[in-house]
């Protein structure tokens, strides 16, 4: 069913799906710069969407909301649109789009593992799959988070001088790692670069468990032995972070799975957890879904559309551009 092109736009009703420029309707999947901008006349997506982008872009980014609950149905002329839980990051929504009984899903950015920060991500049956590739190729197989969040917790129990400084992205990343951190009885306060502070206070609003941080203030060095840090990856080799003791540079990022990045972004503790899915759980979401064409894209899509080919699926790259997951994941 070809109601949507290449650029994820419905041309009968004029709906854009995460679009990267401003256009008069847009669908939102999720509230991450790449896919979510400022500027369009109504934004679609789920009120915790909303609420992140008005937090990051001001009250009045776009000129009308509709919010929709995960399962609500919305119309649009002969269009039915309806959000699911993605499991990306809080407020992340797959969308299905039904025409004539027809049923296509465009996933967004999405994990299928369990992560308390966010609504797990719920698998839709579909007739055409529109799936991100972020970790398209079999060489991404991700560790369970908890056995990551483990080595970071004995580091700082072996290094008791040092500070840890963790790379995350700001959005859905650092928070996971709090909330991981608390799973594992860190009961500490936890230190936070001040771009995470308002982000950090709206997933506390939503009763995520984060526990107790504070910002980053002028200190003696001192005071940061043995402490967590989290601050976005650009902060890493910045002059921000040389105010820390002896500090042990980490990453957390499914990229972390290739050592060379590591190595070349200085990290001395990568953390293998990520937000997207990776190849196992990408082929498993395509033979669940039941899809017999499935449309790729925002990553490794070569890989994936030759697996679904070789598995007599319909299927090609998308290729869209403007997207860019290198600090995110």
């Amino acid at each position: 069913m070809d109601f949507i092109n290449h650029q994820l736009f419905i041309k009968d009703i004029n709906v854009h799906i995460d679009p990267i420029l401003p256009k008069k309707i847009a669908i939102i999947t999720h509230a991450h710069a790449d896919h979510a901008r400022y500027g369009h006349e109504e934004v679609i997506a789920t009120k915790q969407t909303v609420d992140i982008m008005k937090i990051r872009y001001g009250e009045n980014c776009a000129k009308k909301y509709t919010i929709l609950r995960y399962g609500q149905k919305h119309k649009i002329k002969d269009y039915q649109i309806t959000l699911y839980p993605a499991g990306h990051i809080l407020g992340s929504a797959q969308v299905l789009i039904e025409k004539n009984n027809h049923r296509l899903v465009v996933t967004g950015d999405y994990k299928v593992g369990r992560d308390e920060t966010c609504k797990n991500f719920e698998l839709i049956k579909c007739d055409t799959l529109i799936t991100e590739a972020t970790f398209g190729l079999p060489i991404f197989q991700h560790p369970d988070p908890k056995e990551e969040i483990k080595k970071l917790i004995n580091s700082i129990k072996k290094n008791k001088s040092s500070c840890h400084i963790i790379g995350a992205y700001a959005l859905g990343k650092a928070q996971r790692i709090m909330n991981l951190l608390r799973k594992n009885n860190y009961s500490n306060t936890i230190y936070i670069h001040g771009s995470l502070e308002k982000l950090c206070n709206y997933y506390k609003s939503q009763k995520i468990n984060i526990g107790a941080f504070e910002k980053v203030v002028s200190k003696d060095k001192s005071f940061y032995e043995g402490k967590i840090i989290i601050a976005p990856p650009s902060a890493l080799k910045d002059k921000w972070s040389r105010r820390f003791p002896n500090p042990i540079i980490c990453m957390a990022s499914g990229w972390m799975t290739i050592k060379q990045r590591a190595k070349q972004r200085g990290v001395e503790l990568p953390l293998v957890i990520s937000d997207h899915s990776d190849w196992n759980e990408l082929v498993e979401t395509i033979k669940k879904s039941k899809a017999k064409k499935i449309l790729v894209t925002h990553g490794q899509e070569d890989a994936l559309v030759y697996y679904c080919k070789q598995n007599n699926l319909v299927s090609k790259p998308l290729s869209i551009q403007g997207r860019d997951d290198e600090e995110i994941e």
